[in-house]
């Protein structure tokens, strides 16, 4: 259980200091932002593991990518 405080705790402080930064794009920070909202839940949903948190960082980034694109 001590790892997975962790985990969140390290996935939250990486979102905020990845959705501070000012130069990325719009799409570039939902996908950040998307990763690390992933890999937590993944973590999470996994109870640490590593699979896991990689895998929901994956999907999370995909998700996170995909929200910034043109409707055309």
């Amino acid at each position: 259980m001590n790892i997975t405080r962790k985990a969140v705790a390290g996935g939250l402080a990486a979102t905020l200091l990845l959705a501070a930064c000012s130069n990325l794009s719009e799409r570039d920070r939902n996908t950040a932002i998307g990763a690390g909202v992933g890999g937590v839940a993944g973590s999470v949903l996994t109870e640490g593991s590593a699979l896991g948190t990689l895998g929901g960082a994956v999907v999370g980034g995909v998700i996170g990518h995909e929200v910034s694109k043109d409707k055309k």
